[in-house]
């Protein structure tokens, strides 16, 4: 019989009280403890005779039979985690449904019923990301795309039970030889690509949902563990002072023959702030702090931010027409912001003849111009909003040494594009 905590007030399972509890070495049952939550009930934690402990759930189910699911093991899942997910299972069985029984009788996952209860959960914001946050919308969206353009199609119908390293490391080969790669279809959305970048990510992506499912207890193990990685080689293009030269004269041919304002004023703000590509697009009006030349985004790849833009960065937003949008590249309709930067960038860099230019590219670009006029590695990562690291970084944040450095930088930009510099 389980011990319990008897006439005892039952407290709230926190993980300050869960980390203090310990197993009774005299006690011969399988748990040598049962602790129940104060404020939810049914919630509870289980200490094994060797001091480890589970999060559980206790009901009654239909048919009035008295019913226990682990939900997950503590370390792997903190206890509002599991509070969250036993405020969920209970939920079920008030509708008359036996999680327990489900468990047992339901058969097991294939990599892609796997992937679908990742986007579920994760959608619904029960699955807490690196950042100790719910996991982005950006990075569902990114994940969803992987998971739909390589890991269904090479490792969908796969059972968990009996897949192994090896096909995981075959099917990361064969998005790198290009097996899963497809041409774009029609004027919208992008192509599908292979190489050693893309599967090496397809393959992170999958190994972290299935950390996610064993951590909650949906399956048993994660055979995506040990998986060796491709190794990409890093993208070092930016573009020289005659590519921004090319560039400048193929922009400005371009206005000339109608193309769109909206994608050239993206690339052109692009290459003034270092932005990367969704900052820019999503950028909303009222982030934009004049005075301080300065961009406060309430969430970020590495948190809310405050990034400072050079003046002729600046007087490009100030330029972009006034709307009823929040955004200052708003799309052409509906409510969203501009999606067609990519297109227009592909045509402008055809007629200048430069290939292998992405939004990335121009990023690198900023960065290589700030690299040129001698600023920094620490005041080029601010510039850039790259995270903090280290006690030194976090001092550079002062707003008027960045803003003068932006300034140059960005006005550089603008004179190699112009044209100037020609020598």
């Amino acid at each position: 019989m389980l011990a319990t905590q008897g006439d005892e007030k039952m407290p709230k399972i926190t993980k300050q009280l869960v980390s203090s509890l310990k197993p009774d070495p005299d006690h011969k049952g399988p748990a040598t403890l049962m602790t129940w939550d104060s404020e939810l009930r049914g919630f509870g934690v289980a200490v094994g005779r060797t001091g480890a402990k589970s999060f559980i759930v206790q009901y009654r189910n239909a048919d009035g039979r008295s019913r226990r699911k682990v939900i997950g093991r503590f370390g792997f899942i903190t206890a509002e985690e599991a509070r969250r997910i036993a405020r969920s299972l209970l939920g079920d069985v008030a509708r008359g449904d036996d999680p327990a029984q489900s468990q047992t009788e339901k058969p097991g996952h294939t990599v892609s019923s796997i992937c679908d209860w990742y986007l579920e959960r994760a959608e619904s914001r029960q699955l807490i990301g690196r950042s100790r946050r719910p996991i982005k919308p950006s990075t569902i969206a990114m994940d969803r795309s992987r998971i739909d353009a390589h890991i269904r199609p090479l490792l969908g119908d796969w059972p968990i039970e009996k897949l192994k390293l090896g096909e995981i490391e075959a099917a990361q080969a064969q998005i790198a030889a290009g097996v899963t790669a497809k041409p774009r279809k029609g004027s919208r959305g992008g192509a599908t690509k292979g190489g050693e970048g893309v599967a090496a990510r397809a393959m992170s992506t999958l190994h972290s949902i299935l950390e996610h499912a064993v951590r909650l207890g949906e399956i048993e193990k994660n055979p995506a563990r040990g998986i060796r990685r491709l190794a990409s080689a890093p993208k070092m293009r930016w573009l020289s002072h005659a590519e921004l030269r090319k560039l400048g004269r193929a922009m400005r041919d371009a206005e000339a023959d109608f193309e769109h304002p909206k994608g050239l004023a993206v690339i052109r703000f692009l290459l003034l702030t270092g932005f990367r590509r969704l900052e820019a697009l999503s950028l909303e009006r009222s982030w934009v702090l004049d005075e301080e030349h300065a961009i406060h985004f309430p969430m970020t790849k590495t948190g809310p931010q405050r990034r400072v833009i050079g003046a002729a960065a600046l007087k490009l937003l100030q330029s972009q027409p006034d709307s009823d949008s929040a955004y200052f590249f708003p799309a052409d309709w509906g409510d969203g912001h501009f999606i067609g930067l990519v297109r227009v960038l592909d045509r402008i860099c055809q007629r200048a003849g430069l290939e292998g230019v992405t939004p990335h590219v121009l990023r690198h670009t900023f960065a290589s111009i700030a690299g040129g006029l001698g600023y920094s590695e620490l005041t080029i990562a601010a510039l850039l909003g790259h995270a903090s690291r280290g006690v030194t970084q976090r001092y550079i944040h002062i707003d008027g040494p960045l803003r003068a450095a932006a300034t140059a930088v960005s006005e550089h930009i603008v004179q190699l594009l112009d044209g100037a510099h020609a020598h």
